[in-house]
This record gives C-alpha cells, sequence and structure tokens, in this order.
C-alpha cells in the first residue's frame, strides 16, 4: 500500500510536470510566434485596375501596411503559380507546369515528393495549427486531405461558385445554391474565433483562396450591377494587334464589336466578383481585432497570376509575359511592418514561402529558391539608415511557361484542326486561342542597375524573342529585341539560361 500510494504520488508529479510542460510550450509559442493568415485569390490583374473593387483590403492591408509595386507570379497560370507559393520553387524545380495531371498540377511528382515538404507542413510540424479554404490545385479532387493541414475545406478542381464539391477535413460535401466566397468567409471566421479564443492558443497559419475573380466571373446577388456602367480599361494596347509579338498573339486580328461587348461584361463581372472577397477580408480583420489578435498577426494579400482584357486583341485570358498577366497585387501588414509603406524591390510568390518561415523563426530550407522579403519590411520602416537587416537584394526573376495545346485541347465549335495543337478556343472569344503548344517561354524580368526591362525566348521553331523597356514604354506596344546591342542580348541570354536551370540561392541574382 507504501509503494502503491508512493507510486501514485510520482504519476501524480510527472502529470502535473507534463501539463505545466504543455502550458508552458503553448504559451511561449503563443508569445513569440506571429498567427499568419494568407489570403489568395483567382486571376486578380494589377495593371488593369484589379484591385479597384477592394476598398477596405486597401485600407486595412495597403493602408495599415505595405504595398508591393513589383510584386510578380513566376508562372502566369493557376496550378503551377500555387505550387510555387505553397513550395517556395520555380516550376522547374517543383515540375507543375501547367494546369492538367500530365503537366504535373496535383500528379505524382507533386503528391509524393513537393506537396509532403511543402510550406503548410513544415509550420505544422513546428507547433502551428493550419487552416485551408478554398481553391487549392486545379486538379485536387478530394480522396483525402493534403498533407499539413489541420482544417481543411479544399474545391474540386477549378474555380466554380455555385454547383461545387468542397473536401471537408474526412468527408467531401457538395453544394449548389451558397455562393462560395461566403462560405469560405464563414469557415474561416469560425476558424480565426476557435484558434484565437482562450489566454493560451498555438499560432496559426491560415490560408484563404477565393474563386474571385476566375471565370465565370460570377458576382453575389447582393453585388449584380454595382458595376453596370463600367467598361474593359481602355489601354493603349487595347484591341491593337501587333506583328512584332510571337505569333500566337501577334497575328491577332482586330475585335469584333460583339467580342468586345462580351469583354466588357466579363470586367464588369470580375470587378462585382470580387466586392464579396472584399467583404471577406473585412470580416477575418474584425475577427482578429475582437479577439486581440491582429496586432500579432501577418496578413498577406495577393493572387496566383494576373489577366488581359482585350490588349493586343486577344480577348480573355492569361498565359502571356506581359505585365497584365504576371503583375499581381501583393500587401502585407503585421508586426513591425510601417503603416503605408511602399516598396518597390523585386518580389516573386516563390518568396512567400521563405517569408512566411522567416516570421515563424524557422530556418529556411536549402530547396526554396525565394528569399524573405521580411528585411524588406523592416527596412521600409527605418529611418535612420541601418541596412544590417536588409537580405541579399534580387535583381532579376523568371517567369516561365509551358504551353498546354495538344490534340485533347482542340475543340470542334472552332474552325481549327486537332493536329494545329491549340488551345483555350471558345466561340465566346471568336475562337481566338489564347494558347497553344509552343506557346512555351522563359523571361527575364531585370531590375539591375535601375533597369526595368523584360526580355523574353520562346521554345518555338524560330527561337522567337521579344523585349521591352517598360520606363519607356509601361504597355509593351514595341519590341525592342533587336534594338539592343547584341552584347546585352547575349548577356540576357546567358542570364536567363542560368535561371532556368537554378535551384535554392543560385536562384537570386
Amino acid at each position: 500500500m507504501i509503494f502503491q500510494t508512493k507510486r501514485a504520488g510520482k504519476t501524480a508529479s510527472f502529470l502535473l510536470s507534463l501539463a505545466i510542460s504543455i502550458f508552458w510550450v503553448d504559451w511561449v509559442l503563443g508569445q513569440q510566434s506571429p498567427n499568419i493568415l494568407l489570403i489568395l485569390t483567382d486571376d486578380q490583374d494589377v495593371e488593369l485596375h484589379g484591385m479597384y473593387p477592394m476598398y477596405e483590403t486597401s485600407k486595412l492591408l495597403g493602408q495599415a501596411g505595405a504595398q508591393f509595386h513589383n510584386a510578380f507570379t513566376p508562372t502566369p497560370i493557376c496550378c503551377p503559380a500555387r505550387a510555387s507559393l505553397l513550395t517556395g520553387q520555380y516550376a522547374h524545380n517543383h515540375r507543375t507546369f501547367n494546369n492538367s495531371v500530365s503537366g504535373g498540377c496535383n500528379g505524382p511528382d507533386w503528391l509524393h515528393r513537393s506537396e509532403p515538404r511543402a510550406l503548410p507542413v513544415i509550420l505544422q510540424n513546428h507547433g502551428y495549427r493550419t487552416f485551408f479554404a478554398g481553391k487549392y490545385l486545379n486538379q485536387f479532387r478530394g480522396a483525402k486531405v493534403p498533407s499539413g493541414w489541420n482544417e481543411f475545406y479544399g474545391l474540386h478542381g477549378n474555380s466554380r461558385y455555385y454547383n461545387y464539391t468542397l473536401r471537408e477535413n474526412s468527408q467531401n460535401v457538395s453544394y449548389t445554391s451558397t455562393y462560395l466566397t461566403d462560405l469560405l468567409r464563414d469557415r474561416a471566421v469560425d476558424f480565426l474565433r476557435s484558434a484565437t479564443q482562450g489566454d493560451v492558443h498555438r499560432p496559426f497559419f491560415a490560408m484563404v483562396a477565393p474563386p474571385a475573380p476566375h471565370a465565370p466571373y460570377t458576382p453575389a446577388p447582393r453585388h449584380r450591377g454595382v458595376f453596370s456602367n463600367t467598361k474593359a480599361l481602355r489601354t493603349p494596347s487595347f484591341n491593337n494587334p501587333t506583328e512584332d509579338k510571337h505569333w500566337l498573339v501577334g497575328s491577332s486580328a482586330h475585335l469584333s464589336n460583339e467580342t468586345i461587348a462580351t469583354i466588357d461584361r466579363y470586367f464588369q463581372g470580375r470587378w462585382e466578383s470580387l466586392l464579396a472577397v472584399d467583404e471577406l477580408v473585412a470580416a477575418l480583420v474584425a475577427v482578429l481585432n475582437e479577439t486581440k489578435s491582429l496586432e500579432n498577426t501577418y496578413i498577406i494579400y495577393t493572387s496566383d497570376n494576373g489577366y488581359h482584357m482585350g490588349q493586343f486583341a486577344q480577348p480573355f485570358d492569361k498565359r502571356q509575359p506581359y505585365e497584365t498577366d504576371i503583375h499581381v497585387p501583393l500587401l502585407i501588414r503585421g508586426p513591425g511592418i510601417a503603416a503605408e509603406s511602399h516598396l518597390h524591390v523585386a518580389v516573386s510568390l516563390i518568396d512567400l514561402a521563405p517569408t512566411v518561415l522567416d516570421w515563424a523563426g524557422i530556418t529556411v530550407p536549402p530547396y526554396m529558391d525565394g528569399r524573405s522579403i521580411y528585411g524588406d519590411l523592416l527596412q521600409a520602416g527605418r529611418t535612420d539608415g541601418d541596412i544590417s537587416l536588409h537580405p541579399p537584394y534580387r535583381h532579376s526573376l523568371l517567369i516561365e511557361y509551358w504551353g498546354e495545346g495538344n490534340d485533347d485541347t482542340y475543340n470542334p465549335s472552332c474552325p481549327w484542326r486537332s493536329s494545329d495543337r491549340l488551345a483555350e478556343c471558345t466561340p465566346e472569344a471568336a475562337c481566338h486561342c489564347q494558347d497553344s503548344w509552343n506557346n512555351t517561354f522563359a523571361c527575364l524580368r531585370d531590375f539591375k542597375y535601375n533597369d526595368d526591362r523584360i526580355y523574353c525566348q520562346f521554345s518555338d521553331n524560330e527561337n522567337f524573342s521579344e523585349a521591352y523597356d517598360l520606363r519607356q514604354d509601361p504597355y509593351q506596344m514595341v519590341n525592342i529585341v533587336y534594338d539592343l546591342l547584341p552584347i546585352v542580348r547575349a548577356l540576357y541570354r546567358l542570364r536567363l539560361q542560368n535561371l532556368t536551370k537554378c535551384s535554392g540561392q543560385s536562384c537570386i541574382v
């Protein structure tokens, strides 16, 4: 009996010590590790004023934090860009090349190599509670929850607003009449409340990926008609075909009035669909403020890629190396970030994973190609000239894309042959095909020596090249590649060749 009493006493003492240890770890995590909220839209541009509908977002995140004016996608298409964001890698390293399974989207290489070491897995392994709601990868079909997520509400397939299926943790749930952006808002609000309740909580990483403003550009009923008098932005390149571009763009003909009317209607729908996203952002910030968690939370707002609407007589799509398609919004607020900061450093979506890990105090794995921009954010608010916190500056970004055109992308509604290997040909776009098998390119977005240029090479039979000086020609109207000195072209080719083979720290140039 005495032995049992002593053993019981030791057991009680051990359990008490364990409870205190768990409490201490949770307290330390809660005190020292910030929360992180990432909001990722789908196909939201900068160049065509895609942030115009985002009044609350601009106020709550941009004015209260930092706006990045040179943020770019590494690949102007959804699945590879999302894979880059989650892995911190360029597409040539994570090997998700396009939106098809055969192109790596949610394919075997992603499932067995990239996903198990992606950002949410790393954070989860370091004590973060993780949450996802929205569009994950285009070819995701929810047989199970992807690695790294404690709570998961992932959309099956591509962006939709109604009639969709979500993988909701242990089961698939289908909805018909519930507007998806609103559902994601409610799921995220519930998570933030539960994750921040009480005095002690684990830090969280929450990612919310609404469908807007992706096709079919469906606004919430309450927002229909808000921009009914708005037309697509008539940039100098709007409905302006030019022959000095790659053949897919250079062969464009003037758009008909009917096609332009369609573009205007889609433009209105895109802006109207973003109003629900703006409400989503405001709701999440309100919950964080209400639960006294806002000051310890970093909030990132960005998009997977941009979009064009009528530029160079291309109706509506992405997949091109022009600013409309590659320039994305990026707003960040959080601890230590000065309000109303404006940063002009070159940033890619591959930099977000290293930045999040930097905030969390986690060593960035050597396989990540991006660099943390935390030092840039700190530097933006400093007035003493101390650059010791400033990380190595990047002068060059890589933009790469692999054309998807093949026999299976043939559309019999348009007057082309399957052997042409064209893609994205629709009657709504007057059968102007917006992708092809040889719409494959790599571009160097160059900021070296205060330049603002882009140099591109296409992998086709012509080895076609394009170059633009964005300071002199912001709308990329005139291809100046053959106006460059031969030595300049040679140096660009060499720099681009090195970037397309880079890995890890060698990508920071």
